[in-house]
């Protein structure tokens, strides 16, 4: 049975890293197609709806690729939890229709309106829908966030006679105690993920042609996104952070490598080798007090360590402690990110001073590290419980043989790595490729004669692309 629940925890991991990127990756471009479009509406200026239209492809691609992703959650919980489904599915069954019901409906209902339907409905109404997708992916996010929330701090429950958990109060299920932080958290994460691969491609289109308007603007616009939101997403991470030490206070200890209790104050361990088995952090590198600081606003403030828990209850630090830290890291890296293209803005250099354009292009792909990061720190640090404090992950699994786990496993991987593969490879050559300007000019060709179609004399082409208009 160890064998089986390892090799179930690793599937599950497996399967939701691969898909986590995708909704995050889609809450955020959703919202920046509804700006785009918006600008576009308010100014008429053709580099809004170049953008729109280039982003639009990618987002079609993320979209679909999330969908089939999720899927498999909902399969391997069945397969794999039976327990903690039967259990919690009284509770998380019902949070999880709504997400169906009233988020994914509206994003795929009005996601073929976004992309097929402007000459059909109108400028007007086709922005009405790509707002509609832009609230379904925030709604979905509030849906996912409160099922996990819920498991991470429950409320609003009581357990039958079955030993199952039921709802008493909706309210206090959803808007459980560390549902505000965490959706903000995240919601957050997906927009400087997507700031940061919006940043990385304009980055590197501008590095090929700095006077290109699309990439020029694409760029601006993401740098401003992670200048402004970086510093908001790490005060609401600190008060996540104080939310998660009062309700989970194991998953602190964890991150910040406390194994003992601090009476006088807590050191905040900036690296170090966790130790689990000893119960101490090796060669550790540590700032004295700063610790019940950041957590207490006072450097001499006592703080417990996991000395005070029993030990089968603790999570498992070495992962928390270095995925928080890996989250952390990348979150002030992004910050420096946009101080530094402040300055390059402030000295009239943002398309020309080619150091920060380097360093977002390679950042383009580390919102995704951080969002990953910060779910293994939520996830592992919440162990050994499914239901936090209430149900052990031991007590959720399936009765099942290691080999049926493992076959499931490979299969996974297999198809996951040749389907996604793929699906990335696509992206990245869609992002490779120039926005295409309406009219031939810095931009790049027209849409028609890039399909070998040329207007009559006399007839502009963006008649025949936009004759509503």
């Amino acid at each position: 049975m160890t064998d089986a629940l390892i090799l179930a925890r690793a599937q599950f991991a497996f399967t939701i890293a691969f898909h986590i990127v995708f909704p995050v990756f889609s809450i955020g471009l959703a919202s920046y197609l509804a700006v785009l479009e918006g600008l576009w509406l308010r100014t008429r200026k053709p580099v809004y709806l170049d953008l729109f239209n280039y982003w639009m492809k990618i987002f079609a691609v993320a979209f679909g690729a999330g969908v089939v992703s999720g899927l498999v959650m909902s399969y391997q919980i069945g397969s794999n939890w039976s327990v903690f489904s039967d259990k919690a599915g009284p509770v998380v069954g019902p949070l999880m229709a709504y997400e169906v019901m009233s988020a994914f409906f509206l994003e795929a209902g009005f996601l073929g309106v976004m992309l097929f339907g402007r000459e059909k409905v109108g400028d007007r109404l086709h922005f009405a829908a790509t707002l509609a997708v832009a609230i379904g992916t925030f709604a979905s996010a509030f849906w996912i966030i409160a099922v996990n929330s819920w498991m991470q701090t429950p409320a609003g429950y009581g357990i039958n006679a079955q030993g199952q958990f039921v709802p008493l109060d909706w309210m206090a299920v959803i808007f459980n105690p560390s549902f505000p932080f965490r959706l903000v958290h995240m919601v957050l994460a997906a927009y400087l993920t997507t700031a940061l691969v919006v940043g990385a491609v304009g980055a590197f289109h501008l590095l090929k042609d700095r006077a290109q308007p699309a990439a020029r603007k694409m760029f601006s616009m993401a740098m401003w996104m992670i200048t402004l939101v970086a510093p908001i997403q790490i005060l609401a991470g600190d008060a996540h952070g104080l939310n998660t030490l009062e309700h989970q206070p194991a998953k602190v200890m964890a991150m910040e490598g406390h194994y003992q209790s601090h009476p006088d104050g807590a050191p905040l361990i900036l690296f170090g080798l966790p130790d689990q088995k000893a119960g101490i952090v090796r060669a550790r590198i540590e700032i004295p007090k700063l610790s019940s600081l950041i957590l207490k606003h006072d450097p001499n403030a006592p703080l417990a360590g996991l000395d005070t828990i029993p030990r089968q209850n603790w999570p498992y630090v070495p992962i928390v402690f270095w995925s928080f830290r890996i989250m952390v890291g990348i979150g002030l890296a992004i910050a420096g990110l946009g101080a530094l293209t402040l300055l390059a803005r402030a000295r009239g250099k943002l398309y020309d001073w080619k150091p920060p354009q380097w360093l977002a292009l390679g950042m383009g792909p580390m919102g995704f590290v951080a969002v990953l990061a910060g779910w293994v720190t939520t996830e592992v640090g919440r162990q050994p419980y499914t239901v936090y404090g209430l149900l052990r992950t031991a007590h959720s699994a399936s009765p099942l043989d290691a080999p049926a786990v493992a076959a499931s496993l490979a299969a996974f991987a297999v198809v996951y790595f040749t389907v996604f593969g793929a699906g990335l490879f696509y992206l990245l050559r869609l992002m490779s490729q120039p926005p295409h300007a309406h009219e031939t000019g810095p931009g790049g060709p027209s849409p028609l004669r890039a399909a070998g179609l040329t207007p009559a004399p006399g007839i502009a082409p963006d008649r025949l692309l936009h004759p509503a208009e």
